[in-house]
């Protein structure tokens, strides 16, 4: 569920460990330039920026804390993408946005390019979460353009987090304790009454598979289907599980240049040098700060090392370039390496609202790591435990119902989807979940794609199906053999080199 993201101090602290939407699916771009006009009915017309045509927007009013319904209330927000076709099927689709902390809304022109289809006969939600977007939002500031040493610094990421806690437990929306998933998925519920829909579609990626196991649980009756992507269940115990998988994806990178015939003979010593690299830091490096350009020293420490190339593995497509990278950086020249990382972290919308991030993460997952029986991966160790358990130490702490861990039978078709070569949430989480589903759920796993898997190739019409089907029996995919033929990506080969030299496959 996590991916490296900017947008607090933490953002390398938590590299690799904020949950997203991946690969497939403007701060919430209903907040940056979005205009809207009130009209009759729960929703109004408005233009969503990065949207060309008008939308209907709407929200529903809910109250901060559920036991005080007459307490204080907040706005949830949510954007309608109504169906194309005159004839349109009563049941939405739900996008259940990842992270956790980011906004549905800020994602939405950037998945309906690929959701057209599903789009002409259905509309799509998106709702933005609480402590998301516009809906009571708990964002940190934004450090992104931070000296590289500043923002990778430990002790400065954790004074910043705390002045970003003390600064939104100020707001009149302020108790983080509010913020857990149980909670959330009842104002999901709501807007669902307030559109009029009998029951909608779950599509959920990364912590959104969270979300939509949870809203499952809860209202089982108004799940029609539900499809799953890049699983994170509630017991998965983050960010313990992390180093295994963390692990287990770097070391298959590593097997693809080897499998590779032409990688293989521009990279023979790729472990070696990864193991030198690690073995040589704490150093100093020079590099340009990707989002500024300027030129900056810093001492690059192990835990950063292994950050920057956990970023790339969630893509195969980047992670292609690791080789070129790591055999740049043994060289000595660590831009290439440092320009991946930030690919991931360029697009507002990828923003994560870090104090609604660390609202779920510490309630749900920290109280329970003693528990985590996942065995450290050999280089990640136990770092990310380590810095996630001193950024949990103070954050106010909702409760959890026990029930919250536990995954009922499925009451209808469930998808679900993974990536053989996802670095956080690999087919080993999705077969856990698949079996305490039931019968009612299928499996499926693309083996060389990575973290979010429904959007690419043939596996788009796969999803289609699945919803569009008439009958539950239909539903589930009866051949899904496509997945399989799905490549991964060729190694990446720098200019320089494929113009000195011819490697012979």
């Amino acid at each position: 569920m996590w991916k490296q993201r900017q947008g607090t101090g933490a953002a390398p602290l938590l590299s690799g460990l904020a949950l997203l939407l991946g690969t497939g699916l403007a701060a919430a771009a209903a907040s940056e330039g979005g205009t809207s006009k009130p009209g009759s009915g729960p929703t109004h017309a408005c233009r969503i920026e990065g949207m060309p045509n008008e939308m209907q927007c709407g929200s529903v009013m809910r109250p901060l804390d559920p036991a005080k319904p007459q307490g204080t209330q907040i706005e949830i927000h949510y954007l309608v993408v109504p169906a194309m076709a005159r004839n349109k099927q009563p049941d939405p689709v739900l996008m259940l946005a990842g992270g956790p902390g980011q906004s549905a809304i800020a994602v939405a022109p950037r998945v309906l390019g690929v959701l057209k289809r599903l789009n002409n006969r259905r509309d799509l939600v998106f709702i933005d979460q609480r402590g998301t977007g516009k809906s009571a939002p708990l964002q940190c500031a934004d450090d992104s353009k931070l000296p590289i040493a500043e923002a990778l610094d430990p002790q400065a990421q954790e004074r910043r987090l705390r002045d970003c806690q003390e600064s939104l437990s100020r707001l009149p929306h302020g108790d983080l304790r509010l913020y857990t998933t149980t909670i959330a998925i009842q104002d999901f519920e709501a807007v669902r009454e307030q559109l009029g829909a009998p029951q909608w579609n779950l599509y959920g990626a990364s912590y959104g598979t969270r979300a939509a196991l949870e809203y499952m649980r809860q209202f089982p009756s108004k799940v029609r289907r539900a499809l799953i992507d890049g699983v994170a269940p509630p017991d998965m115990v983050l960010p313990a599980s992390f180093s295994t998988d963390n692990q287990a994806a770097l070391d298959a990178a590593f097997s693809a240049c080897d499998k590779e015939p032409a990688c293989q003979a521009r990279h023979p010593q790729l472990r070696a040098q990864w193991q030198a690299l690690l073995a040589s830091v704490p150093r100093q490096i020079t590099v340009r700060q990707p989002m500024t350009g300027k030129q900056e020293q810093f001492t690059l420490t192990r835990s950063q090392l292994l950050r920057a190339v956990r970023g790339p593995l969630y893509m195969p497509a980047l992670a292609a370039a690791l080789p070129a990278a790591i055999g740049e950086a043994a060289e000595g020249r660590f831009d290439g390496l440092m320009g991946l990382t930030s690919t991931m972290s360029s697009n507002k919308s990828s923003r994560l609202a870090m104090g609604m991030h660390f609202s779920v993460v510490c309630a749900e997952d920290l109280p329970r790591q003693p528990q985590a029986s996942d065995k450290p991966g050999a280089d990640y160790g136990n770092s990310d435990a380590l810095l996630y358990s001193a950024a949990c130490k103070t954050w106010p702490r909702g409760e959890v119902p026990e029930a919250f861990y536990q995954v009922p039978k499925a009451a209808m078709p469930v998808l679900v989807l993974s990536g053989g070569a996802d670095p956080v949430t690999p087919p080993r989480h999705g077969e856990r979940v698949t079996k305490a589903l039931g019968d009612k759920a299928q499996h499926i796993v693309v083996p060389e794609a990575g973290h979010g898997v429904a959007t690419i190739g043939c596996m788009r019409d796969v999803m289609f199906r699945f919803f569009d089907a008439k009958t539950d029996a239909a539903a589930l995919p009866q051949d899904a053999a496509c997945a399989t033929r799905i490549p991964r990506p060729l190694a990446f080969v720098p200019v320089q080199d494929a113009s000195a030299t011819k490697v012979q496959p």
